[in-house]
């Protein structure tokens, strides 16, 4: 019930923030469905409660097809300051759940050795990354960052931690201890993500 209360206080403060236009854009999304998000749940057993919440109120941003037509609104930001990003669908994240079957190891190589900075030490680099939920993709359709949902981590990370990747310099940081967190952590930063340059 906390994780409903936190993702309606999220979407209540995102929507006053948001421009007519995108408020009734947003109105067109609908929630999952009881079978897509236990298919969610069968991919992921440790889903966050809160992300299971918000996609059962509106099942992705990312150029998604409703009834009443195609919703792309912003609905998420990061620790990069006024980079907007989407939430994506249940189908989304199963497809990229699907695809994703490289490490972030298998993907540098010995640029990991190189470049100390490019992982953050929580995060586990020989993981493939379908194994981590993604549930974000920023506002260059994925290309230049994405947000995850971590569930095994490395030492001195904690199971459900968020992290970004950010490409040129790319990068894996974590941002939040958990999605609740994350979420909280975009409120209480005023949605700061949306500038009124992306409204026009």
């Amino acid at each position: 019930m906390a994780h409903s209360a936190l993702v309606e206080r999220y979407l209540a403060g995102l929507r006053q923030v948001l421009p007519q236009a995108w408020r009734d854009e947003l109105a067109l999304a609908t929630g999952a469905s009881a079978a897509q998000l236990e298919a969610l749940r069968g991919a992921y057993p440790q889903c966050p409660s809160s992300l299971l919440a918000l996609l059962a109120q509106c099942n992705g941003t990312w150029h998604q097809p409703y009834a009443g037509g195609t919703v792309s609104v912003y609905l998420l930001g990061s620790d990069v300051f006024e980079y907007p990003y989407y939430l994506s669908s249940v189908e989304q994240i199963l497809e990229d759940h699907r695809a994703n079957t490289r490490s972030i190891a298998d993907i540098y190589g010995h640029y990991l050795q190189e470049e100390p900075g490019l992982v953050d030490a929580r995060i586990d680099a020989s993981l493939p990354q379908g194994q981590r939920l993604c549930f974000s993709h920023c506002m260059n359709n994925g290309g230049s960052s994405r947000l995850y949902v971590d569930f095994a981590p490395a030492p001195g990370g904690r199971c459900g931690q968020i992290v970004r990747y950010l490409h040129d310099p790319d990068n894996y940081q974590v941002i939040a201890d958990s999605f609740d967190a994350y979420l909280q952590a975009l409120i209480d930063g005023d949605y700061g993500f949306l500038i009124d340059d992306y409204f026009d």
